[in-house]
């Protein structure tokens, strides 16, 4: 497993069934093996609305850039009860070069948890 990088951006949190609200996001990447990309971070809404991702299907971030990244919360839902939330990424992360020159680019915007 290689480190990557660490992507930060704004997005949109959606469901199968509609658009839940704005998110921004910190992910740290891992190339776990050739042409595989995993992502672990952190999920920061408006305080309040994780609670509307409990138990909604399709839970997908997707990014400012484009991209549509299912996703799954790896705490109970009670830790949702918050502004931030824990997520893993393991489907439509960008290949391993692209990773990189995305933290480049986003090495400069402010962390969401400032």
């Amino acid at each position: 497993m290689r480190f990557l990088g660490k992507l930060r951006g704004s997005g949109t949190l959606a469901a199968a069934d509609g658009t839940i609200g704005p998110a921004d996001y910190e992910l740290d990447g891992y190339l776990m093996r050739p042409g595989a990309v995993v992502a672990s971070g952190e999920l920061q809404m408006a305080c309040g609305a994780l609670d509307a991702t409990v138990d909604r299907p399709g839970l997908r971030l997707i990014t400012a850039e484009g991209h549509v990244l299912p996703f799954r919360f790896t705490g109970k839902s009670s830790d949702r009860r918050g502004r931030f939330a824990h997520i893993d990424i393991s489907e439509g992360l960008p290949a391993e070069g692209e990773w990189r020159r995305l933290a480049r680019a986003s090495a400069s915007l402010p962390s969401s948890s400032e």
